[in-house]
């Protein structure tokens, strides 16, 4: 099997260290989003396979949790290698499948490795405690220990990238893992994520891949008995059925969901440098990115020089190819998310907005939108927007833009733009929010940094310290050195 053939060779089920067919009753087809072209097609896994493959991780877990730590982190050292040495043919598939362009595959792939490395570092850091005990004979000590086996969702938008955000620290932390990628990327949100970690020496079943649908399988992946942590990454929708069956199971979840972003412009800002980080954060991956900026907050005293800007800037973007070099906005993920963004805009207008650019959408190229105009109620700005499509919303001082902000049931990042770096941090504090950025853009995520939202953005964090949380349980193990009275 190669990275260059990946489309052919890696389209299958990964089960206990086996390529295989699945046995559903149907097949995914996965199809490039800029062409149409036939990418591969794959058998779904069924309520079977879902089985064999949570099973095969249990049996492979122990012995995995029992490796020296020392030698768990050589796989994910030779996983970097790997992925340094294939880079350029990983990002051919990520712009292939994904639609991503040449600067989106990099940025994947950067924080893919900096995931890797931080696993690397992730294996030494489940650390036990000694804590003191009112019986002078007592000792107590509290253990790290992996919860066993995981279950990970991942979406389509970033798939290599978020596979293995959850994957790779839960199994440097002891766990073994069932990944289930989202079924238009199930190649480099699954299949790669496979072969990668499989070239890097990890042992059989310690990672499953299944590619399926819940049209096959129902609730199978979140209600089977073995999983004890489950880590999704999608729509909010969604993580509330996954967050609902998993509790009534006694399950853990860490819930990665959607976003409704605000970047706000003080009326100190450096405005050019604040159009700069707007268009970025609105428009990188064709705006399918949960920390995406979907509305803009303009103060109005400096209102219309940035949007004079910012709507110049948008229209010098281009759309099209993205394996062209030249291309900022590729294609949307699917027909059905082009035709959904083209409505949502054609609505927001028809409802009273103005169109300060409007984009015209050829098949599954969409490009880029601004609107502005809206009125307080308007549907689209309580809503999660997975496209090239930016609100420009003004304000008049502080408070305002602080209400405006928090007028959504999201909470998952942000960012403000001001001339006084204090004056942003004590208005970012009152950002209901998991995550905000001062003088910078709203799409961020570093590998140490506590990574999560608030309200209906998701429950948990990811990253560094939190990944220990997250993967591994804490075990009370008393010694009675002496001998203990009891009452009877």
């Amino acid at each position: 099997m190669s990275y260059s053939s990946a489309f052919t060779d890696l389209a299958q089920q990964y089960i206990d260290g086996r390529w295989r067919a699945g046995s559903g009753s149907w097949d995914i087809v996965d199809f490039n989003p800029y062409d149409g072209e036939k990418l591969a097609s794959i058998t779904v896994a069924s309520v079977a396979e879902i089985d064999e493959a949570y099973r095969a991780a249990e049996r492979a877990q122990r012995p995995w949790a029992d490796t020296n730590p020392y030698t768990r982190r050589l796989v994910f050292e030779r996983a970097l290698r790997i992925v340094d040495d294939h880079e350029a043919e990983l990002a051919s598939l990520i712009m292939a499948e994904c639609g991503g362009t040449a600067v989106k595959a990099a940025f994947e792939l950067g924080l893919v490795r900096e995931f890797l490395r931080e696993s690397v570092q992730l294996a030494l850091r489940a650390e036990g405690r000694i804590l003191p005990s009112p019986d002078d004979t007592k000792e107590n000590r509290l253990y790290r220990v992996p919860v066993g086996v995981v279950g990970v969702v991942s979406p389509f938008n970033f798939p290599f990238l978020l596979s293995i955000k959850s994957a790779a620290p839960a199994i440097a932390l002891g766990n073994a893992v069932v990944l289930k990628p989202h079924q238009n990327t199930p190649v480099c949100g699954g299949g790669l994520v496979a072969k990668v970690f499989e070239d890097a020496g990890l042992p059989p079943g310690v990672l499953n891949v299944v590619v399926t649908d819940i049209a096959e399988i129902g609730d199978a992946l979140i209600e089977h008995p073995i999983p004890k942590v489950l880590s999704f990454t999608g729509s909010d929708k969604v993580g509330r059925h996954v967050a609902t069956v998993a509790a009534s199971h006694f399950k853990r979840t860490i819930l990665e969901l959607g976003g409704n972003s605000a970047l706000i412009v003080l009326d100190d800002a450096d405005i050019d440098y604040a159009v700069d980080a707007a268009v970025f954060s609105r428009f990188v991956h064709q705006g399918q990115v949960c920390m995406a900026a979907n509305r803009v907050l303009v103060d109005r005293s400096v209102e219309r020089e940035f949007t004079e800007k910012f709507v110049a800037k948008v229209k010098s973007l281009r759309t099209g190819d993205p394996g062209d070099p030249a291309t900022h906005i590729g294609p949307l993920i699917n027909s059905g998310q082009a035709e959904a963004i083209t409505s949502l805009v054609e609505q927001t207008v028809r409802g009273g907005a103005t169109a300060l650019v409007h984009g015209r959408t050829v098949g599954t190229l969409v490009e880029p939108s601004v609107l502005t105009g809206l009125a307080e109620d308007a549907p689209i700005l309580g809503q999660e927007i997975f496209g090239p499509v930016a609100l420009i919303i003004p304000f008049s001082g502080e408070e305002e833009a602080l209400r405006i902000a928090n007028a959504t049931p999201y909470g998952l990042s942000g960012a403000v733009h001001t001339g006084d770096v204090e004056r942003g941090v004590r208005f970012a504090k009152r950002v209901d929010t998991g995550m905000i950025h001062v003088n910078d853009g709203t799409v961020h995520d570093e590998a140490i940094v506590p990574f999560g939202g608030e309200k209906h953005s998701g429950v948990g964090r990811l990253n560094g310290d939190a990944m220990v949380d997250a993967f591994t349980t804490t075990k009370w193990i008393s010694i009675q050195h002496g001998r203990s009275r009891f009452p009877f």
